[in-house]
């Protein structure tokens, strides 16, 4: 918890900046029409703080947690998870309404504003394996989605540099510590989410109005 304290940066990440460019839509997506009234989907993409106040902020999102994916039960817990040795990344598990946000759609402001997808095993001001760039896709639909918006976004060449996200299968997700829930919308002041994560926020409201919750 230190290291967030003492390494803060000012500097935003490609995956935030890039919202300024035109982002497409996910050309391959689920059918609305034919979609459950709720799932769930997990994404990593550095420090779970920010990227949970992102997401909890969608019109169609029922909540955002914070947690862990990639490792065992046992060493699911911060201070584990901190070494970057258990296989875990701090990620967060959507529950959403597909009629009213599609999986495409979280896709979009994962890549567009949530995190630097092109940042390889670090985020920002934290590094290690635990702040890799991964979706957790639980179904063959998911990774389908995720693959072809990867695809979609490389030929577009949104990015200058390689995206190096990980598309790999959810084994299972670990809700964290409770102390790290809503932990943005409970400490805005905090330094570190001050410089890191309101900017996220604050880019999500302007390039995102609508899909942004009333």
């Amino acid at each position: 918890m230190l290291h967030r304290l003492l390494c803060v940066s000012a500097l935003l990440g490609l995956g935030i900046t890039a919202a300024a460019r035109t982002f497409p839509d996910a050309a391959v997506d689920m059918d609305r029409a034919a979609a459950p009234h709720k799932d769930t989907a997990v994404f990593a993409g550095g420090c779970f703080w920010g990227v949970e106040a992102v997401f909890e902020q969608l019109a169609g999102v029922d909540k955002a947690v914070a947690g862990y994916a990639g490792g065992a039960a046992s060493t699911a817990h911060y201070e584990i998870v901190s070494t970057g040795t258990t296989g875990h990344a701090e990620s967060v598990e959507v529950t959403y309404d597909p009629t009213k946000i599609t999986y495409g759609q979280l896709l979009k402001i994962f890549f567009s504003v949530a995190h630097d997808p092109t940042e390889k095993n670090r985020q920002g001001p934290d590094e290690g394996t635990q702040y890799r760039s991964a979706i957790f896709f639980h179904d063959a639909e998911q990774k389908h989605i995720a693959e072809a918006y990867l695809k979609q976004l490389t030929d577009a060449r949104i990015f200058s540099r390689p995206i190096v996200t990980e598309v790999t299968e959810l084994k299972k997700f670990y809700a964290a510590e409770a102390h790290h829930q809503q932990f943005c919308k409970r400490n805005p002041t905090y330094p570190y989410v001050v410089y890191n994560d309101l900017p996220k926020l604050d880019n999500l409201k302007k390039e995102y109005p609508a899909m942004v919750k009333k």
